[in-house]
């Protein structure tokens, strides 16, 4: 015995500590400091467990891929920030870096985005516009005006550049303000239908620069100078056919290859290559890159006065780039078994881009295509977004050069071609008719918004017709009537399923909402639905009854039975010989009884009392979140009519933060009190029907009164 109870003992002998020599002896400084520095610089986190020989070729395969693609990415989206292609490849290369040191995401390819990059060039397009730029020039005497195109491209460049610097303090302040979740607000119909839209905005924009005919004031005098081109646009349109012909190609066909084609870099190689054997632009008028210089622009910090210009389209754009990166972030975080960091995200996207706009770079997302072509090729880390960078800075330094005589309706043609995913979301809109009419209604609204009202304010506009619909849906919420299956514990919609009866003398009510001072008067009508008549009206209307009964028993013109249930006599004493005349007792004057009114029969009086068919409520909470001050009022003088009526109303499903928010929000009181709460609906209804086998539980068709025949108000109160 005595080794048994010893094997199931131990002893402890340790210092008596205070709180605060408990952390001095045992709080390991070092450790702390060590996750604060993982936090931070997420890259210590994975940098220095990287499998080398397992990791290290895979990520340089997808690095070159990414790198390439990221090149002629960067020169094509130049063109929607309506600046010199080259400062594309600054924006492929700048942000990289620091998004390896910040990032928690291992396969996003950080650079130029279309979207973005479209919502940045409406605003230098806006700031820039090309009557600030005229000079005089005077050709055989007669004066004419130019644009001066090296001071709108030195201006447009000074506003792109401020304006992702302002973009990244927003994302860095937004991220140490810990506010990643107000990216939630946007959901993915809202995303689809505004990156659809923005799609859309794409494709019109590089329309001209496809087609070679500007859109400005001056395409005059353009046509006349061209006009020994009889067709200026052919050569334009060949050039954009291969490049949206070889990514449908490699579209369709990329599930029988191992590794995605090159299309980019094929198409850019051959349209380089006849564009500068045939002389395009001295031969055809050609619009071509012409001059891409080698190294990088110095330094410079941005013009604070563009902030105050920029910070509306700012703000919005810092979202919709950061809500891009973090849902493509997300879907390869869980195909790839780790997780993200939301806030961080904000910081490391924010620091990247303050980073860039300091050396002459536009604002940095990423793109869905590159992030693809970097998983696709083996990207296992931020290990392949450098050696994309370093591909990218080798084109800059050595390589720009050689993509000079390239078109720029090619760069428009893969611009063009890298839409088609987000042109195919439209396909969506049919998915979410049949799955869901709201979030059919939410994409189909921020699409055109954005179209017709801008990117900005379409964004704006759809979110606010986003949360009108989380409005509407809660304060309109589903409320049904259940009914159980017989011999289980289920309780679903009378109306959805078969063989489901209904409680005998017991009605179940449920709310799929939270209850709030926006649908309470809602919930309170359909619950008057759902049991068939007005609580309110009903106690008025038997009050009024009892007036006129006591009226009628003073001028002794109405007898009572001897178990004190009111008999349908005449109000006429004339009247004798009805049914049960025997039994009918007069109450003398000064007397008590206990008087019962059965109020499912005809009453003596002439008032039409409503008829009450239950004797029990129970209120399925299950799907109610949380209550308000004004619902919980409410909800509180709902119970009260009820239990006037004799009908006894009880709340099933509640958890213990529910019951905690009705407990803060004074719920219970004297007559409320917490015995009307059950676990689930079936306990609630196992209690009932106890309650109906042992008598506790009366028929609601008989209202209790104990009445005097003098004076009248004894006959009126409750």
């Amino acid at each position: 015995m005595s080794t048994h109870a010893s094997s199931h003992q131990y002893f402890i002998s340790r210092p008596i500590y205070s709180y605060p020599d408990f952390n001095v002896e045992n709080e390991c400084s070092g450790r702390t400091a060590l996750r604060l520095i993982k936090s931070i610089f997420p890259v210590t986190d994975w940098l220095f467990r990287y499998p080398v020989r397992e990791w290290l070729l895979s990520d340089i395969i997808s690095g070159v891929s990414t790198g390439l693609v990221s090149s002629l990415q960067g020169l094509a989206y130049a063109l929607l920030v309506s600046v010199s292609p080259v400062y594309g490849l600054y924006s492929a290369f700048f942000p990289i870096i620091p998004y390896f040191i910040f990032g928690t995401s291992r396969h996003v390819s950080v650079g130029p985005f279309p979207v973005t990059c479209l919502m940045v060039g409406s605003v230098v397009m806006t700031l820039t516009p090309d009557d600030d730029f005229l000079v005089p020039l005077n050709i055989s005497g007669v004066n004419e005006t130019t644009v001066d195109v090296e001071a709108r491209e030195a201006q447009r460049i000074v506003i792109a550049c401020s304006m992702t610097v302002l973009i990244g303090l927003i994302q860095v302040i937004m991220g140490l303000l810990q506010v990643g979740f107000l990216v939630r607000y946007l959901s993915d119909p809202l995303v689809g239908g505004f990156t659809t839209a923005a799609a859309l905005h794409v494709f019109i924009s590089q329309l001209k620069t496809i087609l070679s005919v500007p859109t400005n004031l001056h395409a005059d005098r353009y046509i006349r100078r061209h006009s020994k081109c009889d067709f200026p646009h052919v050569w334009a349109l060949v050039d954009f056919s291969p490049p949206f012909g070889f990514f449908e190609f490699n579209a369709k066909f990329q599930h029988k290859i191992p590794v995605s084609i090159p299309i980019e870099l094929i198409v850019t190689v051959v349209a380089t290559g006849i564009s500068y054997a045939v002389d395009l632009e001295s031969r055809y008028g050609a619009s071509t890159v012409r001059s891409i210089p080698r190294g990088f622009a110095s330094p410079s910090l941005p013009d604070q006065g563009v902030f105050w210009k920029t910070l509306e389209p700012g703000f919005s754009t810092a979202v919709v780039g950061y809500a891009v990166a973090v849902s493509v972030a997300k879907v390869y975080a869980a195909k790839n078994d780790y997780a993200i960091n939301g806030n961080q995200e904000l910081i490391a996207f924010g620091i990247s881009n303050v980073f860039s706009g300091c050396f002459s770079s536009f604002v940095a997302s990423t793109a869905l295509s590159r992030t693809a072509v970097q998983a696709s090729t083996g990207g296992k880390t931020q290990v392949a977004g450098v050696i994309s960078a370093t591909v990218v800075m080798v084109v800059i330094l050595a390589l720009g050069q050689l993509l000079e005589p390239l078109q720029k309706s090619v760069l428009a043609g893969v611009v063009i071609a890298n839409l088609r995913g987000m042109f195919l979301q439209v396909l969506d809109v049919l998915v979410l008719w049949r799955q869901n009419r709201a979030d059919c209604l939410i994409w189909i609204a921020t699409c055109l918004a954005s179209v017709v009202l801008g990117l900005d304010v379409g964004l704006l506009t759809g979110l606010a017709f986003e949360i009108c619909t989380v409005v509407f849906r809660t304060q309109f919420p589903t409320c049904s009537t259940l009914g159980s299956i017989p011999h289980t514990d289920i309780y679903r919609n009378v109306k959805g399923y078969k063989n489901i009866v209904e409680v005998a003398g017991v009605k179940i009510f449920k709310c799929n909402s939270p209850i709030y001072f926006a649908n309470i008067d809602y919930f309170k009508e359909q619950l008057k639905k759902a049991v068939g008549f007005d609580a309110v009206q009903v106690f008025k209307k038997r009050n009024k009854a009892l007036k006129k009964i006591q009226k009628l028993m003073k001028k002794e013109k109405l007898k009572t039975s001897k178990n004190g249930v009111v008999s349908a006599v005449s109000l006429c004493q004339e009247n004798k010989g009805f049914e049960g005349e025997g039994d009918v007792v007069r109450v003398g004057p000064g007397e008590r009884a206990d008087l019962h009114l059965d109020w499912a029969s005809k009453l003596p009086v002439p008032v039409n009392v409503p008829r009450v068919q239950i004797h029990s409520l129970v209120l399925d909470f299950s799907a109610v979140s949380f209550l308000d001050v004004v619902a919980v009022k409410a909800l509180r003088l709902v119970v009260k009519e009820f239990v006037r009526l004799n009908v006894r109303v009880f709340i099933a499903g509640c958890d213990g933060t529910m019951v905690k928010n009705m407990e803060s929000l004074s719920f219970f009181d004297e007559a409320v009190t917490k015995d009307l709460l059950f676990l689930s609906v079936h306990d609630a209804v196992l209690f009932i029907r106890r309650g109906e086998a042992d008598g506790s539980l009366q028929n609601p068709a008989l209202r209790s009164k104990t009445v005097k025949r003098f004076p009248l108000a004894t006959v009126c109160s409750k």
